[in-house]
């Protein structure tokens, strides 16, 4: 059966209890890092809410299923942690973009996985959250109680078992005082212009930041989330497939002011742990985004002490996930790839861990 026919009619859209809970999985990680990008980058929060929204009624729809729509976390933090300026960010989502469109045209990505194991896509994700974790201590001491009380409130939470909800718990403290110290934002609808925060700017910390990225969407965004759909939902999705959705989203919504923008397994998994079985979930969750588009503005009173626990916390999501390997070599790569990302760049981490993973199942076939 074809995959339309299939998704049409074995899942469709639905609006049941359990899709209006597994909405929520998708935003545990994408509302935390969004906020972070509007408060610390030229990245407009409402353009990129928008954006989000539409994507997430889109893809409900198309596929019939709950997939996620997540930002593009090697890019996203780098541009928080300031390794990349706005213009290489809006420039990294463009080239990203065009990658993954070619790479669903000429059905590449089943063949490049061969090359690309799972350590070194984990080395690239613990690289970032260690990026994550330098760039969130640093705003934590600019008003070090407050950071100390956000702390508080994400360890609570994560104790009373909730510990996917740390993160939204930290931004709810941070959102709350923003209104109380500003006030709740008039509304207001963003303009529709081209790059309304940076013009792209290609460089080789652009390029370099691409890689990076690149190298966990094929693992994480397109490989992963295809082999999810299958064991979830037994649905027939390819990674090309997945990998041609992702490219129109970054080439439609960063022109305009979204961000890039992919799929991925956590919040794919996430979604069906709260409920959700059909594309019912992306349009509730799609409907709330928008909702949230006029009141975008409360982004500028967010206390900096609060934003870095927030990344800090998110750091911690990404990092348990990145050492989630069998073995003490394949162990050992992620760390190198990781160490190498933060002390240097996520692209040259990607370089020394392809080497790094030949030498190794060279080692390993001796």
């Amino acid at each position: 059966m074809a995959i339309s026919e299939r998704l049409a009619t074995d899942y469709g859209v639905r609006f049941d209890a359990g899709e209006w809970t597994g909405a929520l999985g998708d935003s545990v990680t994408v509302l935390p890092i969004v906020v972070g990008l509007a408060a610390l980058t030229p990245v407009s929060l409402a353009h990129a809410l928008l954006f989000f929204g539409v994507f997430q009624v889109v893809w409900g729809l198309v596929y019939g299923l709950p997939l996620s729509v997540e930002p593009m976390k090697a890019l996203a933090g780098l541009a928080l942690a300031g390794t990349v300026s706005a213009g290489e960010y809006v420039a990294a989502g463009l080239l990203a973009g065009a990658v993954l469109l070619l790479a669903a045209a000429t059905g590449a990505l089943g063949r490049l996985q061969r090359y690309v194991s799972e350590p070194v896509i984990r080395g690239i994700q613990l690289a970032v959250a260690l990026v994550l974790v330098r760039s969130g201590l640093d705003l934590g001491l600019a008003n070090p109680t407050l950071a100390v009380v956000a702390a508080g409130v994400a360890g609570v939470v994560a104790l009373a078992g909730f510990r996917r909800g740390a993160s939204l718990a930290v931004l709810g403290v941070g959102l709350a005082l923003a209104v109380a110290d500003a006030g709740v934002p008039a509304a207001d609808l963003p303009a529709l212009a081209v790059f309304p925060a940076a013009a792209p700017a290609v460089t080789t910390n652009a390029l370099s930041a691409t890689t990076g990225q690149l190298a966990m969407t094929v693992g994480n965004a397109a490989v992963a989330t295809s082999l999810l759909l299958s064991d979830l939902f037994d649905a027939d999705v390819s990674a090309d497939r997945l990998s041609g959705s992702m490219g129109a989203m970054c080439l439609s919504a960063v022109p305009l002011g979204g961000i890039p923008m992919c799929h991925g397994s956590g919040g794919l998994a996430g979604k069906h742990a709260f409920g959700a079985r059909t594309g019912g979930a992306n349009l509730v969750l799609g409907g709330l985004y928008l909702a949230a588009v006029p009141f975008a503005g409360v982004v500028a009173a967010f206390p900096m002490a609060v934003l870095g626990v927030l990344l800090v916390v998110v750091a911690v999501h990404l990092g348990r996930r990145a050492v989630d390997v069998d073995g003490r070599r394949a162990l050992a790569l992620v760390a190198l790839v990781g160490c190498v990302g933060l002390l240097w760049n996520v692209g040259a981490a990607f370089l020394v861990g392809l080497v790094a993973d030949a030498a190794r199942k060279r080692l390993a076939a001796a």
